[in-house]
């Protein structure tokens, strides 16, 4: 795959190698999650049990912005489904354990129970 240049003719575009060793550089993992994001989703499943946590508990938590989680962080894990938001706050999802690869608690909330 070219990203970027010539299409793969030899004038310097981007090749799958580079393409990962950006990623990597970055801290960008296979499904597109950076360090903040999974930051986010391991403080709500260690720290707080899988959650429900609020926004501004959760922000300092990582050390981060509320308004950074909400306008950037969380509408992704929202939208690939690691992340549920709720009256009561935010809650990881059994993808989210799983992709973290962290067993889930069996007195842990369920989206579903809230």
């Amino acid at each position: 795959m070219i990203v970027h240049g010539d299409g793969g003719r030899g004038g310097g575009g981007a090749t799958d190698g580079d393409v990962a060793a950006a990623l990597d550089l970055y801290d960008v993992d296979a499904i597109g999650l950076d360090r903040l994001d999974r930051a986010v989703l391991d403080a709500v499943i260690r720290r707080f049990r899988g959650g429900p946590v609020g926004l501004n508990t959760l922000a300092v938590t990582v050390g981060e912005e509320a308004e950074t989680i909400e306008s950037v962080v969380e509408p992704y894990l929202v939208r690939i489904g690691f992340l549920g938001r709720t009256p009561r706050g935010r809650v990881a999802t059994p993808e989210a354990y799983a992709h973290l690869r962290v067993p889930r608690a069996d007195e842990a909330l369920r989206f579903d129970d809230l």
